[in-house]
């Protein structure tokens, strides 16, 4: 079932990729609209709306809503980071120029919000309402990301509450506007948002385990790009936890630094992680989060055959391989 929503929806996005000009504009947002992955956001609105109403072609422009919106965040997070690599492939501003990322990014900001203009008003008042909220809490979290390197202290309470608004807020939005679209009301489909909050927090840990320790041909972007950009994940601040005295002391001296060979720096932090059993404390996060998400989904009012369809996706989304 989770490949016909990806299938529908990569139909959809292709018949609606940007072919207006100038191309200097348009090209970098079909450029990193085609660079693939799991489409995981579009998916969870098809989902949430088949679900409940069985409306997939009703969701198709919330679903480009949605991954229009996270491209855009990508295109900017990826010049703030200087980042060279997504998805495998040079980024945006790599490829083209940084000015080009900016505007282009800009660009499909406002054709996010154009999508939802297929919607009836008091629906398309509802959705933007939640799109909106959403999108502004994204720029938080962004923020808070980018004050935590020169942050003297970074609290794990903190740092969570940064990949929420980072990260889970737009899929337990997608979630939502999906149920919304199926035919639930916006306190009837919270639950739905529930279920993207908790799968959103796991997704986002596991992503920060696999910075440091998965493989970049597999992971598709830059291995131990958080540990060069000093990043204070929660890997470093559960080392911090567990660590002795030498421990921390050594690992708040490496995320001070930025030498030109990063290689050794990485190994390092990564063999406190190891020594500090941070690596296995996030692990179990994790699973918590996954099992708290998995949770959420007895709160949906929909059958048990459509509840096991969400389950079996959050099971599949958190095998992403080492």
């Amino acid at each position: 079932m989770i490949a016909t929503y990806q299938q529908a929806f990569l139909a959809y996005l292709e018949e609606n990729l940007y072919k207006k000009t100038p191309r200097t504009l348009y090209d970098p947002a079909n450029y990193i609209l085609g660079l693939g992955g799991k489409r995981i956001r579009p998916v969870l609105a098809l989902l949430a709306a088949d679900a409940v109403g069985n409306e997939i072609q009703k969701a198709l422009p919330a679903a480009l809503a949605v991954e229009v919106f996270h491209n855009f965040s990508l295109v900017h997070d990826d010049i703030m980071d200087e980042a060279p690599l997504r998805r495998g492939k040079p980024t945006v501003h790599e490829k083209w120029n940084t000015n080009t990322g900016i505007l282009s990014g800009d660009v499909m900001l406002v054709m996010a919000y154009e999508c939802l203009n297929n919607y009836p008003p008091v629906l398309f008042a509802e959705l933007t309402q939640l799109f909106s909220k959403t999108a502004r809490e994204v720029c938080e979290g962004q923020q808070y990301d980018m004050d935590f390197p020169t942050q003297e202290r970074v609290s794990q309470e903190e740092y969570l509450k940064m990949i929420r608004l980072k990260t889970a807020v737009l899929l337990g939005c997608s979630l939502q506007m999906g149920a919304m679209i199926g035919g639930l009301s916006c306190s009837e489909s919270e639950a739905f948002y529930a279920f993207g909050i908790q799968l959103g927090l796991a997704f986002q840990l596991q992503d920060d385990y696999l910075d440091a320790f998965g493989d970049s041909a597999t992971f598709g972007k830059q291995v131990g790009g958080d540990i060069i950009e000093n990043k204070k994940t929660l890997l470093y601040l559960l080392a911090l936890e567990k660590g002795d005295a030498e421990q921390r002391s050594t690992l708040e001296e490496l995320f001070t630094t930025t030498p030109e060979d990063s290689m050794e720096k990485i190994q390092k932090a990564k063999a406190i992680f190891r020594a500090t059993g941070a690596d296995s404390a996030i692990q179990a996060l994790i699973e918590t989060y996954t099992q708290n998400a998995l949770k959420e989904v007895q709160n949906f009012r929909v059958s048990s055959e459509k509840k096991a369809v969400f389950k079996a996706f959050a099971l599949q989304l958190m095998e992403r391989k080492l």
